[in-house]
């Protein structure tokens, strides 16, 4: 079996206070889903994040970047800040393989968050940067080998015809993990095929026929916490209050 089945798989993305941290921006959202030997787990890490500008006050975004994730100043208000959760974090991802989409923006962005944490502790023990404790995959750069040039989140899971699979009213990072995460198991189909027919094919043809084990464990699906939901409605009724259109209301209430 090839080795990278085995290894613990982080599919991670996040959402920020805008493009560029060297401009001040910061992480408002880390969404984590957990995948071993190709299957969701069902384990996962998410947290909203309060955003602080230079002077250690309350971040305010402008509405062009809320109208993006859907998370408003006053949604992530009462949050708790980056140095409040990045203990569990970082142990949530330590050792893991990290598959992000377009991973120079978010680990840039995560390394961002360490080094200013680190310049705050005044002396005491520093957090890693992501490259200490994490391996890295870019399925941005993935899909260039694959199709000859960086495809989105989004052309991807129309591609693999998983883009229904969550609803995606706003780029929420846990939402964006989960969709990514499906997307790698269709990225990587083809490369576990080859490394699936040792058993009893080892005619060395790729188009030969793969059966599955019926016995096989069924797919994990992975459903929001108490928490989560709670939190979900909250940030819809912002929206509402906004004066936004909240679509997945509508949808449910049919």
């Amino acid at each position: 079996m090839d080795d990278n089945q085995e290894k613990r798989l982080i599919i991670l993305d996040t959402e920020t206070t805008g493009i560029n941290y060297r401009e001040g921006h910061r992480i408002v959202e880390i969404g984590c889903v957990e995948m071993i030997n190709r299957q969701l787990t069902g384990r996962s890490f998410h947290a909203y994040i309060k955003p602080l500008d230079a002077a250690g006050q309350t971040f305010q975004m402008e509405q062009e970047v809320i109208n993006i994730h859907g998370l408003t100043n006053e949604f992530l208000d009462d949050k708790p800040i980056f140095s409040q959760v990045v203990d569990e974090f970082i142990e949530f991802i330590r050792g893991a393989e990290l598959v992000i989409h377009n991973a120079k923006f978010d680990v840039g962005f995560m390394n961002n968050e360490f080094n200013l944490f680190n310049s705050s502790l005044r002396g005491k023990q520093p957090v890693p940067m992501t490259e200490d404790i994490c391996t890295v995959t870019d399925t941005l750069k993935v899909s260039k080998d694959e199709f000859g040039s960086p495809k989105t989140l989004d052309f991807l899971a129309r591609h693999y015809q998983v883009d229904k699979l969550v609803d995606r009213t706003y780029h929420g990072a846990l939402i964006d993990a989960q969709l990514l995460g499906f997307v790698y198991i269709e990225m990587t189909r083809k490369q576990s095929t080859f490394n699936l027919s040792s058993g009893e094919n080892n005619s060395g043809d790729v188009n030969a026929l793969i059966r599955l084990d019926p016995n096989r464990s069924k797919l994990k699906v992975i459903t929001a916490t108490a928490d989560e939901l709670i939190a979900h409605d909250e940030r819809l009724t912002v929206v509402e209050k906004e004066g936004g259109e909240v679509i997945w209301r509508k949808n449910t209430a049919q």
